[in-house]
Parts: structure tokens; C-alpha cells; sequence
């Protein structure tokens, strides 16, 4: 996974909202063509929470086929262990490699029950799990230091971007415990993760411009002191008003990628309720920046 960005892609949708299998194949198709180093389908970027059952089982099936084994494919889980346990067990029929264990739905719990849960998910699956703290997940040294001796716990994605918790947390890690910034736009905080030891990261740009996704990685990774210059080209001109339009409505982080797969032409459909498509004028301005981060590395719209 060190190998390059961390890819999530999109799910697709028709105009009514019903589930798109070829688009999404060719999707998903074109993400692996760009040569990521892992596969993330059906997580929060590929709107999990509004997949039934066998929408699910048609996602990770199709990507499992599409990697045909040349890289890992992380499928995501969620909700109570109980429905978590009902989704990964359709992920491991599908063959997909991994799971990533979304942050639970709606209630807080304490630091016993968020290990219980992967637990209770651990002891049904016989697939590597994965944890996302983000939202109400946030697991203390001691809580990590008990989900990595589960035997199939191998990682932790990290959404809070609190670099004191998670420098504490890097240094309670076992060696070879998989870390890596799973905050929204992660780029933009990608040098500070790597300060503290935690150099991948997931990359929703790479779901609709990976030239620019691509070009930040390799600036960032390149030579002994990497391309600083260019890292902060790419930030200020690209990822900064990218970040900038995201925050204007919630559900943007995902809104936003979709629309910009649009505009360059990919069969990604609307979001589904309760996400909502940008306005006309976001919309405007997101042509804008992308297209200015296409022009940063030599692409076009």
C-alpha cells in the first residue's frame, strides 16, 4: 500500500438513483489503470451508508474482478458489528482482500465497547480488518495496543488528524501495524502525517483527477527531500480552493468528487439522499479548480 495513493472510488448511480454496475466498472477500471496502491470500494467516498445487500455484493465483486489480484481490495463495513459481520461476509464471498471497519452509526461509546466491536467482528470473519477512528471513534494507546493483539487487526485509518493522539498512537503500534491519513482531502495534512510517522494516505482526488493525485505523490515521496516547491504548488493552487469549495455544504467531500468525475466525462451518476449534488454556482467554481490543477501537471479537463 506504501507503493502509492490509497484509492477510493466512487460508486456509480443511473439519473434515478438505481445502482450502475458498467459504469462503475469502467470506473473502477480507469482507478486501477492509474496504478494506486490499494483499492478502497464501497467505503465513505463510494457512499456504503446508501448500499443495500446486493448493491454491496455487486460493487465488491466488480472490483474485486477489475484488480484481479494485482493489488489489494479493502472493502468497507459499518453500522452495529452485528450488520458489520453481514457485510463482510459478503466481501469475503466477493474475494475481496481486507476490511475496512467504518466508524459505527450514531451513538458514542466507550474505549471497551470500541474494542468489543472489532472483537465481535474479528472472531466472524477471517478477513484483516482495519479500524477507521473518525467521528465518534477515537481509540486511546491502550485501546490500540489491545486491537493490534487481535490476530487479524493490521490497521488503523485515521480521520481526526489530532497529530498529538496520533504520535502517541504511532509509537504504541507493533511493528509492521498498518497506519495511514484517512482525513478528508488527506493532502492537505499529508506532510504533517508523515512527520510523525505516518506517510500513506487515501486520496479522493484520485477518483476523478488521478494525474494530479499522481503528481502530488510522487512530489511528496520523490528523491531524498521530495519536490517542496511542487507539493506547494499543488496545494495552494489546487488543493487549498478545492478544500476551500468542500466546505461550503456538508457532504461536499462527496458531492464534490462526483461532480468533478462528471465534468471530465466519467459514468459516476448522481449521489444518493441525504447527499445532495452541488449548486450551479459551486459547480462553476469546481470546473475552475479543477481545471487549474489539470493545467498544474499537464492535463486537461
Amino acid at each position: 500500500m506504501a507503493g502509492g495513493v490509497l484509492s477510493f472510488p466512487l460508486t456509480s448511480f443511473h439519473d434515478d438513483g438505481s445502482l450502475d454496475p458498467d459504469g462503475f466498472r469502467a470506473h473502477v477500471a480507469d482507478r486501477i489503470a492509474a496504478g494506486p496502491g490499494a483499492l478502497f470500494p464501497a467505503c465513505g467516498t463510494g457512499e456504503f451508508f446508501s448500499l443495500d445487500e446486493d448493491e454491496y455484493r455487486q460493487v465488491v465483486t466488480i472490483a474485486v474482478e477489475e484488480a484481479a489480484g494485482r493489488l489489494p481490495v479493502v472493502a468497507g463495513i459499518g453500522y452495529g458489528w452485528a450488520q458489520a459481520v453481514r457485510f463482510a461476509a459478503i466481501a469475503e464471498e466477493a474475494g475481496a482482500d481486507a476490511l475496512l471497519v467504518l466508524p459505527h452509526y450514531l451513538v458514542a461509546a466507550p474505549q471497551d465497547g470500541l474494542v468489543a466491536q472489532l472483537e465481535q467482528i474479528a472472531a466472524r470473519t477471517r478477513l484483516p480488518l482495519i479500524a477507521y477512528q473518525r467521528g465518534q471513534v477515537a481509540f486511546t494507546t491502550a485501546s490500540l495496543r489491545r486491537i493490534a493483539a487481535i490476530p487479524t487487526v493490521i490497521g488503523l485509518k485515521d480521520g481526526h488528524s489530532d497529530l498529538d493522539r496520533l504520535q502517541r498512537l504511532t509509537l504504541a503500534a507493533p511493528d509492521g501495524f498498518l497506519l495511514f491519513n484517512g482525513a478528508a482531502t488527506a493532502e492537505i495534512q499529508a506532510r504533517a502525517y508523515a512527520t510523525v510517522g505516518v506517510p500513506a494516505y487515501s486520496s479522493a482526488v484520485h477518483a476523478f483527477a488521478p494525474e494530479i493525485a499522481n503528481a502530488f505523490f510522487a512530489a511528496l515521496q520523490g528523491g531524498e527531500d521530495g519536490d517542496d516547491k511542487a507539493v506547494d504548488r499543488l496545494l495552494r493552487d489546487f488543493y487549498v480552493p478545492l478544500v476551500e469549495l468542500r466546505d461550503r455544504a456538508p457532504g461536499y467531500a462527496v458531492s464534490l468528487v462526483k461532480a468533478a468525475a462528471r465534468l471530465r466525462g466519467r459514468p459516476v451518476g448522481p449521489v444518493r439522499a441525504p447527499l445532495t449534488d452541488p449548486t450551479p454556482a459551486d459547480l462553476a467554481d469546481l470546473k475552475t479548480v479543477l481545471t487549474a490543477g489539470l493545467d498544474l501537471v499537464g492535463a486537461a479537463l
